[in-house]
């Protein structure tokens, strides 16, 4: 929920069961990210900018913000960005607005997998 707060992030979910280390896939708000790309002179229309090292890390700072009074466990070291959001319509919300994380995590697996797939720590 403390991620979730920030207004650049319209959803967030923390992934990581298993894993040295917990990361987070965030759907960013969209009335917010083509002034946020734009600061980094990114076109906010191309998926490939949410892949930009510089954006990335300045998102995962406001996240670290968010969670500096958490203990050390429950830090995020990685993120995925999205721009999708997660709705009844497209299967990745129950009715009473639930993320439903089996079907995330299947349809965000490689994003998942990226995360955790070069050894960084």
């Amino acid at each position: 929920m403390a991620i979730a707060l920030d207004p650049l992030v319209e959803q967030v979910m923390v992934v990581g069961e298993g894993k040295p280390y917990l990361g987070a896939l965030v759907v960013l708000n969209p009335d917010l990210w083509s002034s946020f790309a734009e600061e980094f002179d990114l076109d906010p229309s191309q998926q490939a900018s949410l892949d930009e090292e510089r954006l990335q890390n300045a998102v995962l700072k406001r996240i670290r913000m968010a969670l500096r009074d958490f203990p050390g466990y429950a830090k995020i070291r990685r993120i995925g960005l999205l721009l999708e959001p997660w709705t009844i319509d497209n299967g990745l919300m129950t009715p009473t607005m639930k993320i439903k994380r089996p079907k995330v995590l299947e349809n965000c697996k490689k994003m998942v997998e990226s995360l955790y797939g070069d050894g960084l720590v």
